[in-house]
């Protein structure tokens, strides 16, 4: 790991020592500098990561990406904003899960390779909501809790904000990573529409044969208008309607799970889920009397997706031949609806700029199973259930006030003060009792794919926190500017942090800056965490072969999980340290940025704890032990829960360079290189509990129990190490095309034993996109994506078992679909 480290660190620095090199190239050009008003050259000013008015993005004390709506619009994604984020942003990743239960329906994104729930999330400033899903299965994210960023339609922002720094200190739990600021459009007057269609064409090889597809169909219209509220005020009004196919990108079967013996029979669905989503989104402002101004903000989004679960071959026991005589493959719908709701007022008071908001947002999930049974009713059990569901949601009352203080520095340093309360709750609720129940026959229970919630699960808790903070900033020179941040926070479930933050930035010259800060930051046990309870179907990997379980997931208070080793929650802490200067010269720029996090009982989901066979830090004696005492007292093999123990150290560089180059007789050309270098190294794991089964014996485990290799390495090895991105934007008249390169490093797929581990492979995808601005405000663009069609390194036939369900990796970082076709047509007025 340490040589990995060190190679990442040596890239990071040379590809920035090459890039220094673009000033002296820039310098020797004829061509005259871009006018200062135009668009893509503005030093856009940022609200994120400081509360100073008018900083712009090169001139903060930590590094902030602007991404604008119109960037975001444009990366032909299907208008997925996760995606089309990470596709801006070297720093942000977007695995695409498949055969995850509710992750192949909210798909966590992450920063710096830290978990998808270390990563705070904004709208205008203020704290969204996180969903209701905890994310349980072997995708990244595994055992989080996060914003659901395709909750939010790319045509309803203006710009995003990233900063890429610890900020707890400035904006509370979560943003142990950075923060990501989804700024909402804003207009009085104007608007837009815009018709999306995309298809995948792609060619692929598996494990045993070759495929061709053409799936995944998306269509989607998006729209906004600018409207004028009173005289002064405004109204900005968008929405978007989508719909998209599955995509499948299974392996064939083996000849022994097809009825009639095929080879070339593909039985499960393995890729995108299908999906219909309606959103709406509004923001709003207006002055009152006074100087004051009062504002609103907020959205709605119904989405129902449908994904696989792994397929069960004809001869499975979990079959029901007289009902699906070929075997099957069971679906999981998921309806979501997501609810926000913003307001506030501001003006100015006792010589303060003050902000009072109230926020408010839910999320609920629902979940329904098509195309399956449950085996224990054998041929008179149904075929759809209702499974149950889940709900979140988050009140926050913020009250916030700036003030410069004139003390004779280079400039007043600015006072920042504020307060802020938040209430969350969390429920689950049943499902149906045929999804839950155990039939007249000895046969596997529940509903096949995703057995529903049972009334023992069924839970509605709720806590709240209390949060005060100070933030102070200002130039105390000319060249040199100081910043500090302390906050207090107080919760009801888990007591008190305290959180701080020192940065700082050297302006040496006109043209070049020095920067870093030290952090400390938190982010607290979610609710969904600390209550959630479920039985679910996994598809586990030994050396003695692929097979499905029973696990349940235990409450950290139930006897069950107490026995096996479960404590209280407690936050996470992390300290974080940066450094990095900023370079800038006409129209060129660059900024180098490195980093450490280093993280203190991070949360996790243990292993399997039972199940079948031995595996590191368990073995086979242990394993029966438990299996025999959870078959008994509930009727599975494998049990597992949430705890803290694990500490890591994330080490990395993000490099952001620009030149954008105009020209009297060939147009603008605009130069992009980003890249991020990131390296993950657990430095603790949880010890090794003493357990004592109830009836049984007392049980001493071995390293690995609860966090075995196989996670360890998903935390080291399972995002990518580097990710480097290359684009050209040139515009001409009202032409324009957009070519961009993105290189991966591959990721490893571990498992339990080396012999099984595998990963994605190397990869570099090129994309392309051509388009033109006609008359009247219409314009028109077709573009593809992954142009050479590339695809990471297939899952061996030995892990995916006799179905062929899972035909790639999940932890590609840039899915495994192919080759992606889409045509965009747009009116403005």
């Amino acid at each position: 790991m340490q040589a990995r480290s060190s190679r990442t660190l040596l890239l990071a620095f040379a590809s920035a020592g090459a890039m220094l090199a673009c000033p002296l190239v820039a310098s020797a050009q004829t061509a005259p500098a871009a006018p200062q008003d135009d668009a893509s050259t503005v030093e856009e000013v940022v609200v994120t990561g400081t509360r100073v008015a008018g900083r712009s993005r090169l001139d903060t004390v930590a590094p902030v990406d602007v991404i604008s709506g119109e960037t975001l619009q444009r990366s032909g994604t299907g208008t997925e904003l996760a995606a089309s984020l990470a596709a801006a942003a070297p720093s942000i990743s977007f695995p695409r899960p498949a055969i995850s239960d509710g992750s192949d329906h909210v798909r966590p994104a992450t920063l710096r390779g830290l978990a998808p729930d270390q990563t705070l999330v904004l709208i205008n400033g203020v704290r969204g909501h996180i969903a209701a899903l905890l994310n349980v299965n072997g995708a990244i994210g595994r055992g989080s809790t996060a914003f659901d960023l395709n909750t939010i339609p790319t045509v309803t922002l203006g710009s995003t904000e990233v900063l890429r720094d610890g900020a707890s200190a400035q904006y509370g739990s979560e943003a142990i990573a950075g923060v990501i600021n989804l700024r909402l459009r804003e207009a009085n007057h104007g608007g837009g529409l815009t018709l999306n269609y995309g298809v995948y064409d792609t060619d692929f090889d598996t494990a045993r044969g070759s495929h061709s597809r053409h799936d995944g169909e998306t269509t989607s219209v998006a729209g906004w208008v600018g409207l004028p509220l009173g005289s002064e005020g405004f109204l900005t009004v968008s929405g978007e309607l989508q719909q998209r196919d599955p995509t499948n990108r299974s392996d064939y079967a083996a000849p022994a799970a097809v009825n009639g013996g095929s080879s070339t029979t593909v039985l499960a669905r393995f890729g995108d889920p299908k999906l219909k989503s309606g959103s709406i989104w509004y923001n709003a402002g207006t002055p009152l009397s006074a100087g004051w101004e009062a504002y609103s903000f907020g959205g709605y989004q119904h989405r129902y997706s449908q994904s696989a679960a792994t397929a069960r071959p004809y001869n499975d026991a979990r079959n029901v031949t007289a009902i699906y005589p070929n075997g099957f493959t069971p679906v999981i719908g998921a309806e979501i609806d997501d609810y926000n709701l913003y307001g506030g007022i501001k003006g100015q008071a006792a010589g303060f700029d003050v902000d009072l908001s109230v926020g408010w947002g839910r999320n609920e999930l629902t979940y329904t199973v098509l195309n399956s049974l449950n085996a224990s009713y054998g041929a008179a059990s149904k075929t759809f259930f209702q499974a149950g569901g889940l709900d979140y949601d988050q009140l926050t009352v913020g009250l916030d006030a700036v003030k410069p203080i004139e003390l004779g520095l280079y400039e007043p340093l600015n006072l920042a003060v504020g307060a802020e309360y938040r209430r969350e709750t969390f429920g689950m609720t049943p499902g149906e009792a045929a999804s839950y129940n155990k039939g007249p026959l000895n046969a596997a229970l529940g509903s096949q794919g995703f057995p529903g919630f049972s009334p023992s699960t069924a839970i509605d808790v709720d806590r709240h926190n209390w949060a005060v903070y100070a933030d102070l900033e200002g130039k105390f020179t000319e060249q040199f500017t100081l910043g500090g941040a302390v906050r207090y926070e107080d919760y009801s479930d888990f007591g008190d942090t305290l959180t701080g933050k020192l940065s700082a930035r050297y302006d040496v010259n006109p043209f070049f800056a020095l920067r870093g800060a030290i952090s400390t930051g938190f982010k607290a046990p979610a609710l969904q965490q600390q209550y959630f309870s479920y039985t679910s179907t996994n598809l586990v990997t030994t050396t003695a072969g692929t097979s499905l379980i029973e696990a349940g997931t235990f409450r950290v208070n139930s006897p069950t999980a107490i026995a096996l080793g479960a404590k209280p929650l407690e936050p996470e802490m992390s300290t974080n340290f940066s450094g990095g200067f900023v370079l800038r010269k006409g129209g060129f720029e660059l900024t180098v940025d490195a980093y450490r996090i280093d993280i203190q009982d991070r949360i996790v989901y243990s292993e399997n704890l039972g199940g079948t066979g031995s595996r590191d830090g368990q073995s086979a004696a242990t394993a029966a032990a438990i299996n025999a005492y959870l078959t008994s007292a509930f009727g599975i093999s494998a049990a597992r829960f949430f705890l803290n123990g694990v500490d890591t150290s994330t080490s990395g560089v993000d490099v952001v360079g620009r030149y954008r180059m105009p020209t009297d007789s060939w147009g603008r050309f605009d130069f992009t290189v980003a890249a991020n270098f990131n390296s993950t190294e657990i430095t603790r794991t949880p010890s090794n509990p003493t357990i004592s089964i109830p009836g049984g014996a007392t049980i001493t485990t071995t390293p690995g129990f609860l966090f075995d290799r196989a996670n360890v390495l998903a935390f080291e090895e399972g995002t990518p190490e580097q990710k480097i991105l290359g684009s050209v934007d040139w515009t001409y008249g009202g032409f324009g095309v957009t070519a961009k390169a993105t290189y991966y490093d591959s990721v490893l797929i571990a498992n339990n034993a080396s012999s099984l581990d595998y990963s994605t492979g190397y990869a570099t995808l090129l994309d392309l996109e051509g388009r033109y601005q006609l008359p009247w405000g219409v314009a028109a663009a077709v573009g593809v994506n992954n142009l050479t069609d590339e695809y990471p390194i297939f899952t061996p036939a030995a892990i995916n078992g006799t179905t062929g369900s899972v035909g790639f990796p999940q932890y590609s970082p840039y899915g495994f679909n192919g080759r992606f076709f889409y045509g965009r047509l747009s009116y403005s007025f």
